[in-house]
C-alpha cells in the first residue's frame, strides 16, 4: 500500500513545489519591475484606450504611439492582423522606457474569422465538449492573428428576451450556463498556463447581473435580492472563476444601487474574498466615466471609487490615466491601491508569456495557415447543424425531397451577410453563403429552386437601417410591398413546397438592440399568411437572436425550424438539415412566451400560494391571466427531431437516502423512428420543503445521447447532495433534509417524476 501511495503523494508535492516556484519567479520579476516604475507608469498600465485602426507603419507617429512610448497604455483592443499588432508592440518594447509589452484584446464572441453560431444558439446544442472546441478553434485563429485576450464568454443569465444581448449568452438556466462558462474558459485558455501560443486569456462578462436589466432595456437598472443573485445569477460567473478565468469585465448596471464598476462588495468582497479570484478586472467600454451619470460624482471621484472597489483596468474612459495621480496626492486613494491593480495587469502579461516573448502571438506563418481553414469551416457547419432547434414538424413535412419544385422566399432567404449574427467583429461577410444559394447548390439538377424576396425586412426604412448596421445592409430594392408580395405569390404557385426565411436580421439583437415587441415584423407576417393561403405546404426558417412571440405561427405553420444565426456555414448547414442529411437535435435554452405580457417567463420559477392547476387556463382567485394561459409556446429544453424517442419508466436506486449516498436515476431511451438521431435527456429536481421557497424544478443534469434507428440505451444520472444545495436566507450554501421530486424528461414540461426522501 505504501509503495502505491508514495509516488502519488510525491507527484502532488512536485506539482505544488513547481507551482510555488513559478509563482515565486513571477513575483520576484514583477516586484523588481515595479520598483523601477514611476507612479505615472504604474497608472499607465491601468489604461485601456480605444486605438482605432492603423495602417501598418503609421502607429509610431500617431497620438496613441506617443502614449505608448510614454508608458501610458496597458493594452489595446479590436486591432486586427499580425502586422499591425507587431508594429504597435514594437513601440512598447523598443521605444518605451521600461519596455513593458501590451495586451491585445478583441471581441472574439463566437469565433474569429470562422464564425460559429451565436452563443444563444450554441447553448442549444447542450454539448459542452462541442462548445469547448468552438472556443479552442476561436482561440487558435485569434492567436494566429496577434490577439492574446478575448472579451468572452458572456455568461449573464437572462429571463427577458426583450433584452437584445440574450443573443450573446446561454439562456435562462444557471446549471447549464455554468457548464458552458466552464467549457468556454477552458477552451480559450487551455490548462490555464498559456504555455502554447494557441491559448488566449478569457474575460468573463458582464459581472454582474447584467441579464436582469429592467424592462429588457439595455444598460438599465438591475434590482434583486441577494438570494436571487447567489442562486440564479452568480453561478456562471463563479464557475468561470473556478475554471481559472484570467480576467473579468465589470457590467454597466447597478448592483444594490452602486454601479458594478465601482462596487466594492461585488469586485472585492464576493469576487476576491469569497470566490478567490486572482486575475484582473477591467471595466466595460466607458464604464468608469458612466458612473457620473449614475450620480456618483465627477470623473475624478468615480475613478477613485472604481480603483478602491477593485477595478484594475479602465477601458476608454481614461479616468484612471487623468485623475488617479491627483487623487493620490489628495489622499483619496493610496499607493497600494495603484500598486495592487498594476501588479495584477503585469501578472496577466507574465502568465501569457509576453515578457519572455512580446511577439509570442505575432507569427505571420500561423496567420497565413491557421485562420478560416476548410477544417474550421466544416466544424462550424457541424456546430450549426447540432444547435438548430426543430420546433414543429406536422405530418413529417421535413425532411424535404430534393426532387421537388421548391420556392425559397423571404427577406432573409438570400441575405448571406446576415448569417453570422451579431458580434461578428473579425468576420469577412463576403465569405458567407445565403440559404437560397445553399439550397440551390444542394438540389442541383435533381429539382427546381425558385426565389423571391417577398417583402422588406420591416415596413420602416429608418428602422431597417438600425437593424442592418456594421456592413449587414439588406437592400429594399425600390419595389413596393405589393410588388414584392405578388412576385412571391407567382413563385409560390409554381412550386410544390414553400421554404420561407423570416424573422430578425443579424443586428436586430445584440448590444443596444432591445425590443418592446418581439414578434416577427408585421410585413413579414403578412407575407407568411399570404403564402399559407396558397394551400401549399410551408416550412418556416426562423432567424432570431432571441425567443420570439410566435404563438400564431406555432398554430398555423406546418413546420418551423429555428436556425438562429449559424455562422460562416449557416446556409449550407440549413440546406443539409432541410433535406435530412443532418437531423436536428438542438433544444431551447430560453422559454418562448406567447406574448410580451408574460415576460419574464422562465421554467425554474417559484410557486405561488395560489398556483393554477395543471391543465387549466383560468380559475378565479388563482395566479393567472384573464386573456392568455400561463403556458409558454415552447418551454425550456424543448426541441424535436426527425426521428422519435420513447422514454421508458424511470428507475431509482433508492427512495430513502441518508447523508452522502449517491442516488442513481435511470431511464431507457429508444429511437422508435426511421432516422438516426440525438436526444438530450434532462434531469430536474424539486426541493419540496425548505427553509425558503424553492423553485418548482431545477435542471441538475443532462446527457446528449446518439441512437441509431431502433436502438435502445439506458441513461443514468448519479445524484449527490451537491445537486441539492442552495443558498439559504443566511447565504449559506448547503442542503436540507426532506422530500425531493426527481424528474426526467425531454424538456422542462414533459417529465416523469418520483418522490424520494433524503435526510442528513
Amino acid at each position: 500500500m505504501k509503495r502505491i501511495l508514495f509516488p502519488i503523494c510525491s507527484f502532488f508535492i512536485t506539482v505544488s513545489y513547481a507551482q510555488q516556484n513559478s509563482d515565486m519567479q513571477m513575483n520576484k520579476f514583477i516586484d523588481n519591475l515595479m520598483s523601477k516604475m514611476t507612479v505615472d507608469e504604474k497608472i499607465g498600465q491601468l489604461n485601456l484606450p480605444s486605438a482605432g485602426d492603423f495602417t501598418t507603419g503609421q502607429a509610431k507617429n500617431s497620438n496613441i504611439g506617443e502614449s505608448i512610448k510614454e508608458g501610458k497604455v496597458g493594452g489595446l483592443f479590436n486591432i486586427k492582423s499580425v502586422a499591425k499588432i507587431k508594429d504597435i508592440q514594437h513601440i512598447a518594447v523598443e521605444d518605451s522606457r521600461l519596455k513593458i509589452p501590451l495586451l491585445f484584446g478583441m471581441d472574439v464572441i463566437h469565433g474569429y474569422e470562422t464564425q460559429f453560431p451565436i452563443p444563444l444558439q450554441l447553448s442549444c446544442s447542450w454539448d459542452t465538449a462541442l462548445i469547448k472546441k468552438t472556443a479552442q478553434v476561436a482561440a487558435r485563429e485569434a492567436s494566429a492573428d496577434g490577439i492574446c485576450w478575448t472579451y468572452s464568454p458572456m455568461v449573464d443569465i437572462a429571463r427577458d428576451p426583450r433584452w437584445g444581448r440574450v443573443a450573446e449568452g446561454s439562456g435562462e438556466d444557471p446549471f447549464l450556463g455554468s457548464a458552458i462558462a466552464k467549457a468556454m474558459v477552458e477552451g480559450y485558455q487551455g490548462n490555464g498556463t498559456y504555455s502554447s501560443n494557441e491559448n488566449i486569456m478569457a474575460c468573463v462578462k458582464h459581472y454582474a447581473l447584467y441579464g436582469g436589466v429592467e424592462a429588457g432595456r439595455d444598460y438599465n437598472t438591475v434590482d434583486m435580492s441577494h438570494i436571487t443573485m447567489y442562486n440564479d445569477y452568480f453561478p456562471p460567473y463563479k464557475a468561470a472563476v473556478d475554471a481559472g478565468v484570467g480576467s473579468i469585465m465589470a457590467s454597466f448596471n447597478v448592483v444594490d444601487y452602486v454601479p458594478a464598476t465601482g462596487n466594492k462588495w461585488l469586485l472585492t468582497d464576493v469576487l476576491r474574498k469569497q470566490w478567490g479570484f486572482k486575475g484582473f478586472v477591467v471595466s466595460d467600454y466607458t464604464g468608469v466615466m458612466e458612473m457620473t451619470q449614475h450620480g456618483l460624482g465627477d470623473l475624478q471621484q468615480v475613478s477613485a471609487l472604481a480603483l478602491k472597489a477593485g477595478l484594475d483596468m479602465d477601458m476608454v474612459s481614461e479616468g484612471f490615466l487623468t485623475t488617479l495621480k491627483k487623487s493620490l496626492k489628495e489622499g483619496k486613494i493610496s499607493q497600494s491601491d495603484i500598486d495592487d491593480a498594476c501588479k495584477r495587469i503585469l501578472e496577466a502579461k507574465y502568465k501569457l508569456g509576453l515578457f519572455q516573448n512580446p511577439y509570442k502571438y505575432c507569427d505571420e506563418q500561423r496567420a497565413k495557415t491557421e485562420i478560416f481553414t476548410p477544417a474550421n469551416k466544416e466544424f462550424s457547419k457541424q456546430v450549426a447543424e447540432q444547435s438548430m432547434v426543430l420546433l414543429k414538424n406536422a405530418h413529417q413535412l421535413l425532411p424535404l425531397k430534393a426532387s421537388e419544385n421548391i420556392a425559397v422566399i423571404g427577406p432573409l432567404a438570400d441575405a448571406a451577410n446576415q448569417m453570422g449574427g451579431t458580434w461578428s467583429v473579425a468576420a469577412n461577410l463576403d465569405d458567407y453563403g445565403s440559404v437560397y444559394q445553399a439550397i440551390k447548390k444542394y438540389v442541383g439538377t435533381k429539382g427546381n429552386v425558385l426565389y423571391a424576396q417577398g417583402s422588406n425586412l420591416v415596413e420602416d426604412s429608418v428602422m431597417q437601417e438600425r437593424v442592418t448596421m456594421f456592413g449587414k445592409s439588406i437592400s429594399r430594392g425600390g419595389k413596393s410591398d405589393a410588388e414584392l408580395l405578388n412576385e412571391a405569390l407567382n413563385v409560390a404557385n409554381k412550386s410544390d413546397i414553400i421554404v420561407t426565411a423570416l424573422g430578425e436580421s443579424a443586428e436586430f439583437s445584440g448590444e443596444s438592440s432591445s425590443r418592446s415587441n418581439i414578434g416577427i415584423p408585421h410585413v413579414q407576417e403578412h407575407l407568411l399568411k399570404a403564402l399559407l393561403k396558397t394551400g401549399k405546404p410551408v416550412v418556416l426558417l426562423l432567424f432570431n437572436g432571441r425567443p420570439l412571440t410566435i404563438s400564431w405561427e406555432a398554430k398555423n405553420v406546418p413546420a418551423i425550424l429555428d436556425v438562429w444565426f449559424g455562422g460562416t456555414e449557416a446556409g449550407k448547414a440549413i440546406a443539409e438539415t432541410l433535406f435530412g442529411k443532418s437531423n436536428p437535435s438542438g433544444k431551447l435554452t430560453m422559454t418562448f412566451p406567447q406574448n410580451v405580457g408574460q415576460i419574464p417567463l422562465y421554467y425554474n420559477h417559484l410557486n405561488t400560494g395560489r398556483p393554477l392547476a395543471d391543465g387549466h387556463w383560468f380559475e378565479k382567485f388563482r395566479s393567472n391571466y384573464l386573456d392568455v394561459s400561463n403556458d409558454a409556446v415552447y418551454p425550456f429544453g424543448y426541441g424535436l427531431s426527425y426521428t422519435a424517442f420513447k422514454y421508458g419508466k424511470m428507475q431509482l436506486s433508492d427512495t430513502i437516502l441518508k447523508g452522502n449516498q449517491t442516488l442513481k436515476a435511470s431511464v431507457s431511451l429508444t429511437n422508435t423512428g426511421k432516422y438516426d438521431g440525438r436526444e438530450i435527456v434532462q434531469l430536474y429536481i424539486r426541493d419540496m420543503v425548505g427553509s425558503i421557497a424553492r423553485p418548482v424544478e431545477e435542471l441538475k443534469g443532462f446527457q446528449k445521447i446518439f441512437l441509431k434507428a431502433g436502438e435502445t440505451k439506458t441513461v443514468t444520472f448519479n445524484i449527490t447532495v451537491d445537486n441539492l444545495k442552495f443558498y439559504n436566507s443566511d447565504l449559506k450554501y448547503d442542503w436540507e433534509s426532506g422530500q425531493f421530486n426527481i424528474m426526467i424528461g425531454s424538456n422542462a414540461k414533459d417529465v416523469q417524476s418520483q418522490m424520494i426522501e433524503w435526510n442528513k
